[in-house]
């Protein structure tokens, strides 16, 4: 089973995305860009296991505070923090300082902090390296993304007109009564 930890000495990739810090993406409507390219002091042939690369939206520390099931764990089949997969494709080794991915933030991705994280497999689709958009400790050259709500203008507006229509409804209602009851007096 392979563990994150093993993976550690072996960041290979230098990678970075397009938000601007501070920028807050929408769900279902911006879209990042991942640039990536193996790190150029590593010596000739590092790379020569490399068969597919997976890039992946993942979760920052400050999003996973008391959400179990985001917790980062060693075992790479265990760990919850990259859950959002951006791409899967064939490693470029024509092209090794600089390869790169569009992709729009899915309307399913919750409002949290993440980073983006590259993995490369070998053919047995092992990981054997990786890189990412923050530090080691996952604090800097973080994204943020606000999720849809869920609410339209259109919801809020039909909400308003049957509150009001039942409210209209109501007072009708008493006041037929109230005029019946009169008369049969």
């Amino acid at each position: 089973m392979e563990m994150f930890s093993s993976l550690l000495c072996r960041e290979h990739f230098v990678v970075t995305a397009s938000p601007a810090p501070g920028q807050v993406l929408k769900g279902g409507v911006d879209k990042i860009t991942v640039i990536w390219g193996l790190n150029q002091t590593l010596p000739a042939g590092t790379d020569s296991a490399y068969k597919t690369v997976k890039v992946k939206l993942c979760y920052a520390p400050v999003s996973q505070a008391d959400r179990g099931w985001r917790k980062t764990k060693d075992s790479m089949k265990k760990d919850k923090t990259c859950p959002y997969k951006i791409v899967d494709r064939p490693y470029n080794s024509a092209n090794k300082t600089s390869q790169s991915v569009e992709w729009t933030v899915k309307r399913d991705v919750p409002t949290a902090t993440y980073f983006v994280r590259v993995y490369a497999f070998d053919a047995d689709e092992n990981e054997v390296a990786y890189g990412q958009t923050t530090d080691a400790h996952k604090t800097t050259t973080l994204i943020q993304v606000e999720a849809i709500s869920g609410r339209h203008k259109t919801m809020d507006i039909c909400s308003i007109f049957f509150s009001a229509f039942s409210v209209l409804s109501l007072a009708g209602f008493f006041y037929i009564e109230k005029r019946k009851g009169k008369r049969s007096q």
